[in-house]
């Protein structure tokens, strides 16, 4: 992968994650508990949100897999006392992440098929682009460049719902899941916690998570390329 494409993904996805982030802490906030707000999580400044593991290790591996960079960050502190209803409330802070995505992901495949309507050149250009990876190869054309960042921040966006609704630990995917769980059940489920980043890696290895993501890729090229 080309250094114009690399830098588009990780702006792309240090985006995707702050957004996803300050999200979770925003749905926090009204919904009763002031911690993550009064601790600056509710901010577009992603040094707050950087977790070691999930915002640098993990999507360095994807990088080098020739993945998509996709990961998690620092978890969003809730405090449950806080919480009107906390098991129906942490279902939604942790939904609320994934639901930002999907929202930017949106906007971006609709400004996409804007610049389209404006230039039907900008679907050439993102063909030429995507196939070869080759930094710009038919020249710095500004609608273009643009339609490629749009498309990236949808790809990053989408991947980065689809990868945080898995059910482990400690993806949002677990804290939506623990909403429909019994006390007993959760405590159960929480074993695996400590084994979560392992079985991620594992889920990767076997190309799991590249199956699961597959319909993404299709349905974004579908609108973004025709």
């Amino acid at each position: 992968m080309d250094v114009p494409s690399i830098i588009i993904l990780v702006f792309s996805f240090l985006f995707a994650l702050t957004v996803h982030e300050a999200s979770h802490a925003w749905a926090a906030y009204k919904l009763g508990d002031p911690t993550a707000y009064s601790m600056g999580r509710v901010s577009f400044n992603p040094l707050v949100h950087i977790d070691p593991i999930g915002t640098v290790i993990f999507p360095f591996i994807m990088l080098i897999m020739g993945l998509i960079p996709i990961g998690w960050a620092k978890p969003v502190p809730v405090n449950p006392l806080n919480l009107r209803n906390p098991r129906r409330d942490n279902l939604w802070i942790s939904a609320a992440g994934p639901a930002s995505n999907l929202t930017v992901a949106t906007i971006s495949l609709i400004l996409i098929v804007f610049l389209k309507l404006i230039n039907p050149n900008v679907v050439y250009f993102l063909r030429a682009n995507l196939s070869q990876m080759g930094g710009f190869s038919r020249g710095f054309y500004p609608l273009g460049v643009l339609a490629l960042i749009l498309y990236f921040m949808a790809y990053v966006n989408c991947l980065l719902a689809i990868f945080n609704l898995i059910p482990i630990p400690p993806l949002d995917g677990s804290g939506v899941l623990m909403g429909f769980l019994s006390e007993e059940a959760i405590q159960k489920y929480e074993r695996i916690r400590p084994f979560g980043f392992l079985i991620l890696l594992a889920l990767i290895y076997l190309g799991i998570l590249r199956i699961l993501m597959m319909p993404v890729f299709i349905v974004i090229n579908a609108i973004a390329l025709s």
